[in-house]
């Protein structure tokens, strides 16, 4: 199961319906309009946070929904408001739609946060609705629905060095031996099916992140074994450390290896130039007379080869060390500017309305005015006149009288049909 990855859908919460009320006195039987307007739904929000590390805790839960709204009170008592529903993320999480790919939002700091799924607004009450015209109007609003739609989450882990290489080369084991991260290490590929992070220390003040990333094989950049996982964590990596087997347990030349993966690397824009240290493990296997002939093996191909054993721990202080210093020699990725709480916008929709008429059938389309039918409780008379009043003021009821539709005619607005009132 791929835990660095997930599609979750999300509904933000339905607003509460407006009320329609009237306060009732002694020397007032008729009363005074006083319902209150519905709250808002909640919106569902991610936040990256570095209490969770994959998003495991997202495959046995797909379906996530904020609270709805609470409806309108009498004495014109507003709603309760929908409480927002929080995801927890791991920092270096990228949310995607699901259906059309674009990012919504890269969450890379510790309590960042992307609403993705925003709550109905309330509807009014017949409060709302008096003006010095209508003294007693029996017009509320529904709530409206949330937003909803279907996220696809990927996780790029965020490290200083970032460990590549094929499998079975001991990346796992240089991590375990390094930090105090204590990874599974068995020896067949793919070992490593999630990357892990663990925080290497060189020293007084000197620590850094590393990440142990899935193995890699030829062909990853076209979705071969786990490979196109592997590309994608080492975006983030500031410099990658690309260990080779040196003692050929699986059977494999380790300069050939090398080739294969700055190969693949190659096929990556983003991987192409990025800096790397390169290690050749399992060193206890081999006399220091062929440690030597395979390090002036890479030195003939101007490569630098640090020789180590994950296993017994010779050459990794040294490897730590240069680690270090290569770090401090690259420039720190700036941290996006701005607020550290965003709203996905809807991208700009179509015109207000339009009038489509097919076979005498007349037909009002249009975002604003489906919006007006949804909203608004039709069931009383005061509602439908002012549910006119909105059309004219759209200038809907302008344009079908341009179109000279007579009153009474039936027209298709929003699902429903009304005749029109001239």
């Amino acid at each position: 199961m791929r835990f660095d990855e997930a599609v979750i859908h999300v509904v933000g919460g339905k607003g509460g319906d407006g009320l329609l009320s009237f306060h009732r006195t002694r020397y007032n039987p008729r009363g005074s309009p006083d319902g209150g307007r519905g709250g808002s739904g909640g919106n569902v929000i991610l936040r990256a946070g570095r209490s969770v590390n994959t998003f495991a805790h997202l495959h046995q839960q797909v379906h996530f929904r904020a609270e709805d709204g609470g409806p309108g009170g009498p004495n014109n008592r507003q709603g309760k408001r929908g409480e927002d529903l929080v995801i927890l993320v791991p920092l270096g999480t990228v949310a995607r739609d699901l259906h059309t790919g674009e990012v919504l939002a890269d969450l890379v700091e510790e309590g960042q946060e992307v609403v993705v799924a925003r709550g109905g607004a309330g509807g009014r009450g017949n409060r709302s609705f008096v003006n010095s015209v209508r003294q007693a109007p029996r017009i509320r609003e529904l709530g409206e629905p949330g937003e909803e739609r279907w996220l696809r989450l990927e996780l790029r882990l965020l490290a200083d060095v970032g460990i590549i290489g094929f499998p079975n080369v001991g990346k796992s084991s240089l991590l375990s031996r390094v930090s105090d991260k204590k990874p599974r290490v068995a020896a067949y590929p793919f070992t490593t099916l999630t990357p892990n992070l663990g925080v290497v220390r060189g020293g007084e003040g000197k620590s850094f992140v590393m990440a142990d990333l899935p193995g890699l094989i030829e062909g990853a950049h076209e979705g071969r074994g786990l490979g196109d996982r592997f590309l994608r964590h080492a975006v983030r990596a500031r410099l990658l450390l690309h260990v080779v087997d040196l003692a050929r347990v699986e059977g494999r030349d380790p300069l050939s290896d090398y080739f294969a993966i700055r190969k693949e690397l190659g096929a990556w824009e983003e991987l192409r130039e990025k800096p790397e240290v390169v290690a050749g493990n399992k060193i206890d296997l081999l006399s220091p007379a062929e440690v030597e002939r395979e390090r002036e093996r890479f030195v003939r191909e101007g490569i630098e080869l640090y020789p180590i054993s994950a296993l017994t721990g010779q050459g990794v202080e040294e490897l730590v060390q240069v680690l270090w210093r290569k770090l401090q020699e690259l420039p720190r990725e700036e941290k996006p500017k701005g607020a550290r709480k965003k709203v996905w916008d809807l991208t700009p929709g179509p015109p207000p309305y339009e009038v489509v008429e097919d076979g005498g059938n007349v037909e009002v389309r249009g975002p604003e005015v489906e919006r007006l039918v949804r909203r608004l409780d039709l069931s009383t008379p005061d509602a439908l006149d002012y549910f006119w009043e909105e059309l004219e003021r759209l200038g809907v009821v302008r344009v079908l009288r341009r179109r000279g539709l007579l009153p009474g005619t039936l027209v298709r607005i929003g699902g429903k049909t009304f005749a029109f009132g001239g």
